[in-house]
């Protein structure tokens, strides 16, 4: 299913015109008015949500393993620099959602924010969306969780919290693949510095807002390492994440192709290695529960609370209401194709 409405696309005949702003060097954004606001998943991706909402296409995070990338192409534009600095608007959301939401036949489903595009990339400190969107979804009751690597998220601790407090907003997961800062800007140069982010998940677990951290995506040969693991992993519990859920590298067609040129870049070494371990899209199942083990024993030593800090691994499924709907790796894939 394509993410974009009939009405976006009829209104970028060669993406229309394109707006720059002086603080985004290098960045075009593209203003769409968009048909509908709520994205249906339907039940045979298997997702652990029914609908979810993105209020931005492309993301200026840049992260070289980002399995939306792909996405991109259905709009003429590349899944690689088009990504990364086209960036697609839409400028109508909040009152599109609130028109939603008002329809007899919206039954008040779960929505996820945050499955496809980052809702709190940078532009969210311009554009303010995210935050008409969870402002609309708090008033209406209507549950939902947020997914993020931006630190902007703490701007709405204000609505997060009592939305929290009214059992609306479920939990805010925060993406943090690596404390390894060389691995780090390597790999997702636009995201904050993951110290901020653990910062980010202390202080909403200070307001009383359920949180978790994916380790994901753990890269072989760049961020796998036990000691990497570790650092990561004690970092998000010690900051209170109620729960980790790690997710290893996966490369779907598509994004294989921006993100095998890369790693030849920056660790050519480790070509011939992934040939053989991404002969598919996923690592071999081997591979995966390996480094799940090790990170579910890291959570053992230091985890605090039985029940409360868990290990959530890329097969299981979320089942209480009081946890970040998370997709697992094998979902994970099919979000890019929603």
């Amino acid at each position: 299913m394509r993410w974009a409405t009939v009405e976006e696309e009829s209104a970028l005949p060669g993406l229309g015109e394109r707006i720059t702003h002086p603080e985004f060097a290098g960045v075009e954004f593209v203003h769409v008015r968009a048909k509908s606001l709520l994205n249906h998943v339907p039940a045979a991706a298997g997702m652990p949500f029914e609908w979810t909402i993105n209020t931005y296409r492309g993301c200026t995070h840049a992260c070289s393993y980002c399995f939306a990338r792909p996405t991109h192409t259905y709009l003429d534009l590349d899944a690689g620099k088009d990504f990364e600095s086209v960036i697609v608007v839409k400028i109508n959301a909040v009152e599109r959602l609130r028109a939603e939401l008002c329809r007899p036949s919206w039954g008040g489903n779960h929505v996820a924010l945050g499955t496809n595009t980052d809702p709190y990339q940078r532009c969210e400190g311009r554009y303010r969306l995210t935050r008409g969107v969870i402002q609309t979804l708090t008033e209406a009751g209507n549950s939902y969780s947020v997914l993020t690597k931006g630190t902007l998220v703490t701007r709405d601790l204000d609505v997060l919290a009592e939305a929290a407090r009214r059992g609306v907003c479920t939990g805010v997961s925060m993406s943090i693949p690596t404390l390894d800062t060389d691995v780090w800007r390597a790999s997702e140069p636009g995201t904050p510095h993951p110290q901020r982010r653990l910062e980010a998940i202390a202080a909403l677990h200070e307001a009383g807002i359920p949180t978790g951290v994916m380790v994901a995506p753990i890269i072989p040969g760049l961020s796998d390492a036990p000691e990497q693991l570790e650092a990561v992993v004690r970092g998000a519990l010690e900051a209170g994440a109620d729960r980790i859920t790690p997710i290893v590298l996966h490369l779907r067609p598509g994004l294989r192709d921006v993100f095998l040129p890369w790693l030849a870049e920056v660790r050519p070494e480790l070509l011939e290695r992934y040939r053989h371990l991404y002969a598919r899209s996923y690592a071999p199942k081997a591979e995966q529960q390996r480094i799940h083990r090790l990170v579910r024993r890291i959570v053992d030593r230091h985890g605090g609370e039985p029940g409360r800090r868990r290990v959530v691994r890329g097969d299981e499924r979320s089942s209480s209401g009081h946890e970040v709907p998370t997709p697992t790796s094998a979902q994970v894939e099919q979000l890019s194709m929603l």
